[in-house]
């Protein structure tokens, strides 16, 4: 069993490479759509997919929805705006983001994940921007629902979390 997160982020990548997530994408966005936070949602934070990522871009489509994408700035992770007409700009991590800043508290957040573990703590990219959005979020008294969507593959025992991780409220898996 591997504890050590530098060693888990490469493993997950290494089998998130070979997994086909077109066709992943495609059942977790549509298991996603099924669910009752979905349903209930009117306000949802999705992001834009790095490479071998799920891609869930395809749920703008809805337009009984408001769907935000995040924004890095400074330390910070924003919730802004996003639709077909967003100008996109890229982020520092290479993944597109929006260029206006127009900060929104969506009700639900869609997080991305390279591996999660059977407590719903997710093993991010290893620089906190979404624990500690999730943990501003709970310090202003407003919680938004949180979701992961990911292959079964990236499923696993325990991703030994820390203090500053936070479980999400929902794990979807194919």
């Amino acid at each position: 069993m591997i504890f050590d997160k530098q060693e888990l982020r490469k493993w997950a990548k290494e089998v998130r490479s070979k997994l086909d997530m077109e066709v992943l994408s495609k059942k977790l966005a549509q298991k996603l759509i099924n669910t009752n936070e979905y349903k209930n949602a009117r306000n949802i934070m999705i992001f834009y997919p790095l490479k071998d990522e799920v891609n869930l871009l395809s749920l703008i489509k809805d337009k009984s929805k408001n769907f935000y994408l995040p924004k890095i700035e400074g330390e910070n992770l924003l919730c802004c705006k996003f639709d077909e007409d967003t100008e996109l700009c890229e982020s520092c991590f290479k993944t597109k983001e929006p260029a206006d800043t127009n900060i929104f508290n969506p009700d639900l957040v869609i997080v991305p994940a390279l591996a999660v573990d059977k407590n719903n703590y997710r093993l991010g990219y290893g620089k906190g921007f979404y624990d500690r959005f999730l943990s501003g979020c709970k310090n202003s008294n407003y919680a938004p629902t949180t979701i992961v969507c990911i292959p079964k593959e990236l499923i696993m025992e325990t991703i030994s979390p820390n203090e500053f991780d936070i479980p999400v409220d929902l794990v979807i898996t194919d």
